[in-house]
């Protein structure tokens, strides 16, 4: 029978603490656990040598949104850190290299423009590329002028944000001469951040985010980095499109300054001798070609070694010293022979093949 009398509460009528405690007790235990993996990640399982791990920190501590949207992110300047084993600190003008100046009477000043492998990653600053290649240039030197090297290198970059970072603030440095460093994953769109997620502080997530990424590639059909590279250049895929047309673009805008150019193919370095990309090294050819620019693959260089001896670690195939000075002779190499009324007084470099 229906009747407007309230309905009896359990307990005698008083309402049950029960169902709120266990509720906080459920989040304080899983906050707990959430804490103790937390702690996992950062104690067991972060040796400083992990590649996704030192790259996130890299990102987190040394890294900040670019007030320019083509840009997306810059180094902080004047940071500093341990990534890899490897001391890395950012000048004044959020560049890895020391402080520049002025261009000095009598000097050639070289900028290198590029993304992780130029700015060295896993290597000490002695040990980049731009370095070696100022100490191969003026090694050679048997006349008064003196060569230096600008290394502009950010991790992550691709092609888009290199060129848009040289056309806003690059150039007010002056080089006489501009090289472009090419890696096959600068074919890659420019990224965004969003917002600030898990991602950003959690260690754990970092790892279980990379396990999961590389169990969906062994097990779950995802593309291996073969086939995940040369997805990057198929038709209609916007980063290749847009790294040409920012390369036509730099193309443009250091002819109309008289600043020369060369634009350098870096080869990736698992398998070197049956190079699987040699489409994609023959179309940033011909792209360079097509605007009148040196071009330069770095491939036969290094593909005399065995791949493993080129890494910063067994785990990462960023190149290493040994790589970086096969690359930083071929370059020298190039930059005489494409210029010498720049380069003619680096003596033996032209000696040096590529």
């Amino acid at each position: 029978m229906y009747t407007n009398a309230p309905r009896a509460e359990p307990n005698g009528g008083r309402k049950s603490t029960g169902a709120p405690l266990a509720v906080l007790a459920t989040a304080f235990s899983l906050a707990l656990f959430g804490l103790m993996i937390e702690g996992m990640a950062r104690t067991v399982f972060d040796n400083g040598m992990d590649f996704d791990l030192e790259m996130w920190k890299y990102a987190r501590d040394l890294k900040r949104v670019s007030a320019e949207p083509a840009i997306a992110h810059e180094h902080v300047p004047n940071s500093s850190g341990v990534f890899m084993g490897v001391p890395v600190s950012i000048n004044s003008i959020g560049l890895r290299n020391r402080e520049v100046g002025p261009v000095a009477d009598g000097t050639t000043r070289v900028m290198m423009l590029g993304d992780s492998l130029t700015f060295g990653w896993g290597v000490k600053e002695e040990d980049t590329p731009s370095r070696l290649l100022e100490m191969v240039l003026n090694g050679g030197t048997t006349g008064a002028r003196t060569y230096e090297v600008i290394n502009t290198g950010v991790g992550n970059y691709n092609t888009q944000m290199e060129v848009a970072y040289f056309m806003t603030n690059g150039f007010k440095l002056e080089p006489d001469v501009v090289v472009l460093n090419y890696f096959i994953n600068d074919a890659e769109s420019t990224p965004r951040r969003h917002q600030v997620g898990w991602g950003e502080y959690s260690q754990a997530y970092v790892i279980l985010a990379s396990a999961i990424d590389k169990v969906s590639r062994i097990f779950l059909g995802r593309a291996d980095w073969k086939g995940y590279y040369r997805g990057l250049y198929e038709d209609g895929q916007p980063g290749w499109a847009e790294g040409q047309e920012a390369i036509r673009r730099l193309a443009s805008f250091c002819r109309g300054r008289d600043i020369k150019l060369v634009v350098v193919n870096y080869p990736e370095l698992h398998e070197l001798k049956n190079y699987p990309f040699p489409e994609v090294t023959g179309a940033v050819e011909t792209l360079a070609r097509d605007e009148g620019v040196p071009f330069l693959d770095l491939r036969p260089s290094i593909e005399d070694l065995v791949p493993e001896t080129l890494w910063v670690s067994p785990s990462d195939a960023h190149p290493n010293r040994i790589a970086n000075e096969r690359f930083a002779a071929a370059i020298a190499g190039t930059l005489e022979r494409s210029y010498p009324t720049l380069f003619a007084e680096t003596g033996s470099v032209a000696k040096v093949q590529p």
